[in-house]
């Protein structure tokens, strides 16, 4: 049996708006044994109140977290990213519960970095924070929906510690997501090339292809090759569109 490799996981708290919060998600990360915090766009960073929650234990925690101003750049080398929910819908349909994501887990850690990604305490994550999510899980509760940020922290941080899986089971290395963010940037310009994007919506088909490579789940050396695929495609057209304007020319 295996179990998680922690040192591959980390929180990231996506604009927290309280700084106790904080302090407590890095306590309730050292009660469970992980290391890594990342957060991006905090309201209001008070280190004070933020190492007052997190108690001496865990100020290690805290001095060496990092801070974005994007997303996009905090997960940047993430190979896996799981979202959190407690609303539901078309737009988020979760993959699972904490036991079955920590299970789902356990084999991706050995070889691929994991960001366990949590929203605002206010408005949790937007859409557009979704679309960097491989999976998503939401805690089940009991009518009342709504759950502290240090406490869904722990919950999904327990049930990771606890999961354990047969040591057949095996992941690759994935691409990061600043492999993957370029490719579909490529790809976006060519689908709006041949007109299978609508320009004044791109994004709307654009998440159906990102789900689509998300449960694929690329490596980086395909993630290259679609990418060389793209640049290709792009090279011929503007190379196509030159030759017809200077026969165009010729003719005139």
């Amino acid at each position: 049996m295996i179990k998680p490799r922690k040192e591959n996981i980390a929180i990231v708290l996506n604009e927290p708006r309280y700084p106790e919060n904080i302090g407590a998600a890095a306590r309730a990360m050292k009660n469970m044994g992980f290391q890594e915090l990342l957060i991006v766009q905090p309201y209001r960073l008070d280190m004070e109140k933020i190492l007052k929650m997190a108690t001496h234990e865990s100020s290690d925690i805290v001095s060496s977290m990092k801070v974005y101003d994007h997303l996009v750049d905090a997960l940047a080398d993430f190979n896996y990213v799981v979202g959190t929910t407690a609303r539901t819908g078309r737009l988020r349909r979760p993959n699972g519960t904490p036991r079955a994501m920590a299970a789902h887990l356990v084999p991706l850690s050995q070889e691929n970095k994991i960001a366990l990604l949590f929203g605002s305490e206010k408005w949790g994550l937007a859409n557009s924070h979704m679309k960097h999510c491989d999976y998503l899980v939401n805690i089940p509760t009991d009518g009342f929906a709504s759950i502290n940020l240090a406490q869904s922290v722990m919950i999904l941080c327990y049930e990771i510690a606890a999961a354990e899986c047969k040591d057949s089971a095996f992941y690759p290395k994935r691409a990061t997501v600043h492999e993957l963010e370029n490719m579909y940037d490529h790809l976006q310009q060519v689908f709006l090339e041949i007109g299978f994007l609508r320009p004044e919506n791109p994004e709307y088909w654009m998440r159906n292809v990102r789900n689509l490579f998300s449960r694929v789940g690329l490596l980086s050396k395909e993630v290259q090759l679609i990418r060389g695929l793209c640049r290709q495609f792009l090279w011929y057209v503007s190379h196509r569109a030159g030759e017809c304007s200077r026969g165009k020319m010729a003719q005139d």
